[in-house]
């Protein structure tokens, strides 16, 4: 079965374009069986602050209490996957809202319970869950929140979650939708890059501004696995005819093709 994992950003959700949605309809057509997972940072910060419940990030990942969890959760599973899942129903896929932590789906352990709270790695991702619904011509659209062992729920990076799924899947292509079209250098579309060649671009100052939180978050799960993640845009077409528009990060320059 050729799959695709589609990760979209809680901040992109709102824009995606009608054209983005028939890059989807061109990639069933061309034979893929899709999945999403989805962050939901601008929504979870908008309702921690309403809430007056004070906000951290260590190294990158959100310090998470038992308060702060629960708005998570509240946002993930009762919002965003809600938002997502009915525009891909809106543009006729047949879209199956999961939250990770339904039936053990994702198994992850504290990362470090002192420091950050109720946030996780994942450690087990229940594959014949995916693999029931994809065979059932449904397009699962995935909460990042996971199962410790203990049955508390923890907040996964939404990054690192779709890492985990793709890497055990073993996905054809790992996709991030952004809100630009791929690495712009020296004003042009850059189709392809290893991780090593971001890094020199962003020390050159070729790779700035916004543009670093993108590619390092692509770089990111290349480190937990993956050997190569493709950004697109999801306000314009991204796949058409057989043609991939956007930049396709390698782990390493040799894999490049």
């Amino acid at each position: 079965m050729k799959t695709i994992l589609i990760k979209c950003g809680g901040s992109v959700i709102d824009d995606l374009s009608t054209a983005f949605f028939n890059s989807l309809k061109d990639l069933e057509s061309e034979g893929y069986h899709l999945l999403f997972v989805h962050g939901g940072g601008p929504d979870i910060n908008d309702l921690l602050e309403l809430y007056q419940v004070p906000q951290e990030y260590i190294n990158g990942l959100r310090k998470t209490s038992a308060e702060t969890m629960e708005i998570v959760e509240m946002v993930l599973a009762g919002k965003t996957n809600r938002t997502l899942t009915a525009k891909l129903s809106s543009h006729g896929f047949n879209a199956f809202g999961i939250n990770g932590s339904d039936g053990g789906f994702l198994q992850a352990d504290f990362i470090d319970q002192e420091r950050l709270g109720f946030v996780g790695d994942i450690v087990k991702v229940k594959t014949e869950i995916i693999s029931m619904l994809l065979n059932e011509k449904y397009t699962p659209v995935i909460t990042p929140i996971a199962t410790a062992s203990n049955g508390e729920k923890l907040n996964i990076n939404a990054d690192f979650a779709a890492a985990a799924i793709a890497n055990n899947l073993q996905v054809d292509h790992c996709i991030f939708v952004t809100d630009v079209q791929g690495i712009i250098i020296n004003g042009e579309l850059v189709s392809q890059l290893s991780k090593e060649e971001i890094e020199s671009y962003i020390h050159a100052d070729q790779i700035t501004g916004g543009m670093i939180p993108k590619v390092r978050s692509a770089v990111n799960v290349i480190e937990k696995g993956l050997q190569n993640v493709r950004i697109v845009s999801g306000k314009e077409t991204f796949f058409n005819q057989g043609h991939w528009i956007g930049t396709e990060i390698f782990a390493k320059e040799g894999i490049l093709r």
